[in-house]
């Protein structure tokens, strides 16, 4: 039974990936640790249930990486996808703790698998949970409380009191009742705002309305207001996040994985008006599947369409729906209530204009488009060999970066400048000091490790001083 009267050393508000790698090392380091999780038990763990791989800097393969990643490379990764819009020493540092982090966390019960297959091309940076997110969940809840970790489910934290920077209590609600929380040290990694669609709107505007959320619908960003009412400064752009373009037909939360297509470098991409609108084989996937949230947000009605054909199939990891399929590029069109005439136009000036090439999915190739607008500069290829098939898509939001800024030693800035007195953050809420736009594969679950366990050692130390 959780004793809501005592002063804990390390107060941690969230339940995911960070906030465990923050319990576990606050109490390694001795201290007396409370989770507070929003959820109920089955779906505690915030977006973490539903990742899959981690991406870590590491110089030699192992058992299940198929080489060294190392950290200049990782670094170089992050630089193209964020254009250079993250805090480059913090980013190294992040980048230099995470070659630890493959053995810390399986010294904390996680279990790795090899890479999976279809267009993921990971097998040599990113490490795989055997059993995906829930059950790297699984494995440090246990090690938590088996350390001796107390965990709350159900427990929303609707206050906070925050004196010059300095945290001094938690209110919260479970059921009808309330009690107040007092702890020496506070960790915050709470995720961010995705679920909070007034909150999205305010950016966003009206196109708000037409996203889904792939994750927890308990990420409505009620801390992060609460810290920066309290004076912590703020990091990111509001409108900046990891959307990715899932299948149209998801649940408005928590659709998780299965929701996500990464059949657009197969294919062509085209709005409602059956207009291409942007470079469908620009990059590898894991570096540009983070995009498509974004380009498709920006098309009329926020709807995109993946068309490709009977060849493309079996190149990739399908969604829990089945593709939408006809024998024709027009009745394709009907089927999705598209212009057939406008499709098939597209469809015949993209052929007219593809390149063969050596068509080969694990690399970048030489098929590739010439004197069409967008191009398509690889994996391009005639779609002409029927059945046709077709996925609709919408943004699907799993993290925002607007959050709060940060310190080596992941300790929460005041706006004044100053570092917090006790605060500390990890995972979502403080990702946009690394990730200032763009996204790729696994950075938003090293993020959560690596400063989680930073976090977790710092406030442990901070209650004992």
């Amino acid at each position: 039974m959780v004793d809501l009267t005592k002063r804990y050393d390390v107060l941690v508000i969230g339940g995911g990936n960070a906030a465990l790698c923050a319990a576990i090392a606050a109490r390694r380091a001795g201290a007396t640790v409370l989770v507070l999780e929003a959820a109920t038990k089955f779906y505690r763990g915030g977006n973490t249930r539903h990742t899959r791989n981690m991406r870590c800097a590491h110089d030699a393969a192992t058992d299940t990486l198929s080489g060294p990643y190392y950290e200049d490379e990782f670094f170089d990764d992050l630089l193209r996808v964020t254009g250079g819009e993250t805090n480059e020493a913090l980013a190294k540092m992040m980048i230099h703790e995470s070659k630890e982090m493959l053995t810390w966390i399986a010294e904390q019960g996680v279990r790795f698998q090899p890479s999976l297959g279809g267009t993921l091309s990971l097998g040599r940076t990113n490490s795989f949970f055997l059993g995906g997110g829930r059950a790297m969940l699984n494995a440090l809840y246990l090690t938590a409380e088996n350390l001796g970790v107390d965990v709350l489910y159900e427990a929303e934290v609707i206050g906070m009191e925050i004196e010059n920077g300095m945290f001094l209590s938690a209110r919260v609600k479970r059921g009808e009742g309330h009690a107040d929380v007092r702890a020496g040290s506070l960790v915050t990694a709470a995720g961010g705002f995705e679920a909070n669609k007034e909150w999205l709107e305010e950016s966003w505007g009206p196109a708000a309305r037409n996203f889904l959320i792939r994750g927890t619908p308990h990420n409505r960003g009620t801390i992060l207001k609460m810290l920066l009412g309290a004076g912590v400064d703020k990091i990111g752009d509001p409108t900046q996040c990891h959307a990715v373009a899932i299948d149209a037909r998801a649940p408005q939360y928590d659709g998780g994985i299965i929701t996500r297509l990464d059949c657009v470098v197969f294919g062509i991409v085209v709005n409602k008006h059956c207009e291409r609108f942007y470079d469908e084989g620009e990059d590898v996937w894991p570096k540009r599947y983070a995009i498509w949230g974004r380009l498709v947000a920006g098309q009329p009605d926020q709807i995109g369409y993946i068309v490709f054909d009977a060849r493309s199939l079996e190149l990739f990891m399908p969604s829990c729906f089945p593709p939408i399929k006809a024998d024709t590029i027009g009745e394709l069109a009907q089927k999705l209530e598209l212009d057939p005439a406008a499709l098939e136009k597209t469809v015949t000036d993209f052929n007219d204009h593809v390149v063969p090439g050596t068509f080969d999915h694990t690399q970048l190739d030489d098929c590739r488009t010439e004197g069409l607008t967008p191009p398509k500069s690889h994996w391009a290829r005639r779609i002409e060999q029927a059945p046709f098939y077709a996925y609709p898509v919408r943004p699907g939001i799993t993290f925002t970066y607007l959050g709060v800024r940060v310190n080596h030693q992941s300790r929460m800035m005041m706006a004044d400048g100053k570092p917090s007195v006790n605060m500390f953050a990890a995972g979502e809420i403080m990702a946009g000091n690394v990730l200032g736009r763009g996204y790729a594969a696994g950075i938003g679950m090293t993020i959560g490790s690596v400063f989680g366990r930073i976090a977790g050692r710092e406030a442990a130390a901070n209650a004992r001083n």
